[in-house]
């Protein structure tokens, strides 16, 4: 065999390995944008961040648990303001009815 064809024949296994890694790398960039991969990711993320949040949340209240108690408490009837208050305005009727029946 002369150097050139020696070298020729290099040069196509080189072209070739190549091509080969080529197509590896382009498989596998496919696997990585395919959709259930990337649903699975993004699953993966936002499980990962919620579970900080709750590591978080949960540093915070051991540092101010009054404080926290205090906050939620407030939430609390912030968010039952409507309940509460359509039970007081019944008792407050309750009581009008009772003063008024014992002649007060």
């Amino acid at each position: 065999m002369s150097p050139t064809e020696t070298a020729y024949r290099a040069a196509i296994a080189k072209a070739q390995a190549q091509k080969a890694q080529l197509v590896d790398s382009a498989q596998a960039a496919k696997e990585r944008i395919s959709p259930a991969r990337l649903k699975q990711d993004a699953k993966d993320k936002v499980a990962a961040t919620a579970l900080d949040g709750v590591a978080y949340v949960g540093a915070k209240v051991q540092q101010r648990p009054i404080a926290i108690a205090a906050a939620a408490g407030a939430l609390g009837l912030f968010m039952a303001r409507r309940p509460i208050a359509a039970l007081l305005r019944r008792l407050y009727v309750r009581i009008q009815d009772r003063h008024e029946q014992s002649g007060d």
